[in-house]
């Protein structure tokens, strides 16, 4: 799973994108949505909050994107399909879904440049945290095959819960301390074992969230 400020990157985001299909096998991004009346997975535009990487991962040919709008993810490569496939529409960030899959494979999370609070593998260890008062959002969304859905997520907008600070994904990744970093371009990249952040991520949430 990648997440990249291409400025930093200062390469051709189609050449970004072959190099890690070609070294990894299966990418992975985080798209959520543009908002408009109407959410059509085969159409919805990647949020442009998450940058040119995840709307080109997610135009790419043979990419394939998940069916949910908010926790969304589009895949390119050998499990694409089976990364995306069945995405929960309730607790979109939870178990059954590409993060938890991502952690279940033993995948790997790279940050291109992009901050360590945009970590969105976290919100998977959100979601398994066993603390009190968790903060929980509710909202409709429209499909364009007629479906009128009623959605209930852990809040991803805003830190699950009060205790915690608005960047504190990027103090659980400063502390797990173990990942990999080296210079992609002028960005600074930082690769995690999906499946050690993840647990190390619970844990951390656990100790301080009570």
């Amino acid at each position: 799973m990648v997440h990249a400020s291409m400025r930093k990157v200062a390469r051709d985001v189609k050449d970004v994108v072959t190099a890690l299909v070609e070294t990894a096998g299966t990418v992975m991004a985080y798209v959520d949505w543009e908002l408009s009346d109407v959410f059509d997975p085969k159409t919805a535009r990647a949020t442009r909050d998450h940058g040119i990487l995840a709307e080109t991962i997610r135009t790419w040919p043979g990419a394939i994107r998940s069916a949910h709008p908010d926790a969304g993810m589009s895949a390119i490569g050998e499990r694409a399909a089976w990364l995306t496939a069945d995405h929960p529409l309730q607790y979109g960030y939870g178990e059954g879904s590409p993060l938890a899959k991502l952690v279940q494979a033993c995948g790997k999370v790279l940050m291109l440049g992009a901050p360590l609070d945009t970590i969105t593998l976290l919100h998977f260890s959100e979601h398994v945290a066993n603390i009190p008062n968790k903060r929980l959002t509710r909202y409709t969304r429209r499909f364009s095959d007629g479906r009128v859905v009623d959605f209930e997520e852990f809040d991803t907008a805003d830190p699950v819960s009060d205790v915690f600070a608005e960047d504190f994904f990027g103090t659980i990744a400063e502390e797990f301390g173990q990942a990999k970093t080296g210079k992609v371009g002028d960005a600074t990249a930082h690769l995690f074992d999906a499946a050690e952040l993840h647990a190390f991520g619970v844990k951390w949430i656990e100790r301080h969230g009570r």
